[in-house]
């Protein structure tokens, strides 16, 4: 691991001051006692009612040299979405909250409309963990992810403080938070139209000369049709030669090597320094700790999509992951909360998915704030313009770290207009088949080609009984 990694696990950065929080706790912020030992303790409950709920759905169609491949079947990403819940109460304060779009934007307005609002309307959003906290689901549940990240926003502005000041109970805030770029889209299909594996040392010198210093990347479209782990590794090479030692890689696989595969490249992934290694394969827990066996520095990474505690915590217990990686689009603020807690007391660090839009990335920045096993947080670096261009004020990576907001509650404001600006575009899903791609051969499928976005297996055969 580089040496200015090791530093990053061991030494915090002071907290930073800012005239915004300053200027809250003039106006009267409320003030937080020690000693806390959950968000709601020592905050006073107001006599606030929910008055309303909606469902924004944003969308933006990639222009096609900002498309990219993706997954073994080397399927074209064509749009980007973002998917929002507002929340209005009789106080006149409005709070917002994303949720995962790949739970499905119009399934979740259905939900929104039809189960949530009748239940939530009247009710006050300090009331937040047992109206909305640990719910979440995948499919149209998943809006309750949005809903409680918006209660919480509320709470904020109500109380006059960020909302990580809320979260961190027992530890010092620290909001400026190390990002890392995470990209590295080709495809290994020739002819095409989308770069080749050779994409990934340039992309690495770009982000380096931006600032960034770390840098995580895909296997590639159509690997699993087109390419072996002895055609990968030279150019994993060429990186590492390229970027210097000092700067980090993460190799990503979402889920989609055999365990055959992991196990021929771990000890390259060492020889290389790899920082950590992301869903290297199926989730079979069993699987994850054989791979373990074989290395000895790099960190074994997972749990996106994972919205409750009872899903992760076997993966943690029985040792498979060292970094977990909820977030706030899929687990909502309180779960996500109590997830990093949980992987505190456990010795894990916490990475929070961040590959959605720029109101997921403020929440997840909150999160990371106010929890003393913080480790980084990603920054989507595929074309999409709701990430940075969501907000009246700009919120993204600026040289290779986020700044929390320090505005009361999530400390963010939409811009007027985004609805007429990314109109919803209702049809198809997020890819669409590459037309280039030749008929698969008849033989079974032994990985999935979904970058890790279905069911997940959760299986551990050798668990204690």
């Amino acid at each position: 691991m580089a040496e200015s990694s090791r530093r990053f696990f061991t030494k915090s950065l002071a907290a930073a001051g800012s005239a915004a929080a300053l200027a809250a706790r003039a106006r009267g912020a409320a003030t937080l006692p020690k000693g806390r030992i959950s968000p709601l303790d020592g905050i006073t409950r107001q006599n606030i009612k929910i008055t309303d709920l909606r469902l924004i759905n944003l969308a933006y169609r990639l222009k096609p040299e900002e498309e990219w491949p993706d997954g073994g079947a080397n399927t074209i990403i064509w749009k980007t979405e973002t998917v929002i819940v507002e929340v209005s109460t009789d106080a006149g304060i409005k709070g917002i909250g994303a949720c995962s779009r790949y739970n499905g934007p119009a399934a979740m307005k259905a939900y929104l409309e039809k189960v949530i609002r009748p239940i939530l309307i009247g009710k006050n959003p300090f009331d937040v963990e047992y109206l909305a906290g640990g719910i979440s689901g995948r499919g149209a549940r998943g809006v309750w992810a949005g809903v409680d990240t918006a209660l919480w926003d509320i709470i904020g502005k109500a109380k006059g403080l960020p909302l990580y000041r809320i979260l961190a109970t027992d530890t010092e805030p620290q909001t400026r938070i190390r990002a890392y770029a995470s990209g590295g889209e080709f495809t290994w299909l020739k002819p095409s139209r989308f770069p080749g594996p050779e994409k990934l040392v340039k992309e690495a010198l770009s982000y380096k000369a931006a600032g960034y210093t770390a840098f995580k990347f895909r296997p590639g479209g159509a690997f699993e049709r087109f390419a072996g782990i002895q055609d990968y590794v030279p150019y994993l090479w060429e990186m590492r030669k390229a970027v210097g030692p000092d700067f980090d890689l993460i190799q990503e696989s979402n889920q989609r090597w055999t365990l055959e595969q992991c196990l021929e490249i771990a000890p390259v992934l060492e020889e290389l320094r790899i920082l950590w290694w992301e869903e290297p394969t199926r989730k079979v827990i069993d699987n994850y700790l054989q791979i373990k066996q074989a290395l000895r520095t790099v960190k074994i990474s997972g749990g996106e999509t994972v919205g409750t505690r009872a899903e992760l915590v076997e993966w943690m217990d029985s040792g498979a992951y060292d970094i977990i990686q909820p977030g706030c689009d899929d687990a909502g603020v309180t779960e996500c909360w109590y997830q990093a807690r949980m992987g505190h007391t456990r010795g894990k660090l916490i990475c929070p998915h961040n590959w959605q839009d720029g109101l997921v990335c403020v929440a997840n920045a909150h999160l990371l704030a106010a929890v003393p096993n913080r480790y980084m947080l990603e920054s989507n670096m595929t074309p999409n313009p709701l990430k940075e261009g969501l907000f009246k004020e700009w919120f993204g990576a600026k040289n290779g770290y986020f700044e929390t907001p320090q505005k009361p509650g999530l400390g963010v404001e939409l811009k007027e207009g985004l609805e007429e600006l990314y109109p919803a575009i209702p049809e198809g899903n997020w890819n669409r088949p590459d037309p280039d791609m030749p008929p698969a051969p008849p033989k079974p499928v032994t990985v999935p080609v979904s970058p890790g976005r279905g069911q997940p297996t959760d299986v551990w055969p050798s668990r204690p009984r």
